[in-house]
């Protein structure tokens, strides 16, 4: 499932700036003093790797994410939940760290998601959804084999899982 089909209207990637290798100063976003375009190929998993984004979890995660992306100023272009771990195409202005904005999504979508989801009203200490770490990787002029890869994910994890057959014991 993707960010967009849980949150319409949210990339905001005109077509014809898709296909066109030529970056112009209106593709660019500005600050007061600065002209930037920050993305990053953003990807984190939840604790243990377990598979907990279905369901409930799972639709109401990709408009969390969104809102929280905002607060922050930045923009989620490109993104899907998997099961076991999330990918994201995000715009994130110079004047943040990659850190503080993956840490702030990873925590405020984890209470919401014990908030809302799991109705806990209190005591949030012991609820980890997220594993620690993430990775990061600054996209460059290959951002359209970045979206494929993020769009063409589930259906390559679906093609290996098949070919990872189980091994019976022939007695």
């Amino acid at each position: 499932m993707t960010f967009s089909a849980v949150f319409h209207g949210s990339v905001d990637c005109e077509p014809s700036k898709a296909n066109n290798h030529t970056t112009t100063m209106e593709d660019y976003q500005s600050l007061s003093h600065t002209r930037w375009q920050c993305k990053y190929h953003v990807i984190f998993i939840p604790k243990c790797r377990r598979k907990a984004l279905y369901g409930a979890v799972r639709r109401a995660i990709g408009e969390v994410f969104h809102r929280l992306a905002e607060q922050k100023d930045c923009r989620i272009e490109e993104g899907h939940i998997m099961p076991d771990h999330v990918h994201m195409l995000i715009h994130i202005p110079p004047k943040l760290a990659v850190s503080s904005v993956v840490g702030y999504l990873k925590g405020k979508s984890a209470i919401h998601v014990a908030r809302h989801v799991l109705k806990r009203q209190r005591n949030f200490a012991g609820c980890n959804l997220w594993a620690r770490g993430y990775f990061v990787d600054t996209v460059g002029r290959d951002i359209e084999k970045i979206r494929k890869y993020i769009r063409e994910q589930e259906a390559e994890d679906r093609r290996l899982d098949q070919l990872e057959l189980p091994v019976t014991n022939p007695r």
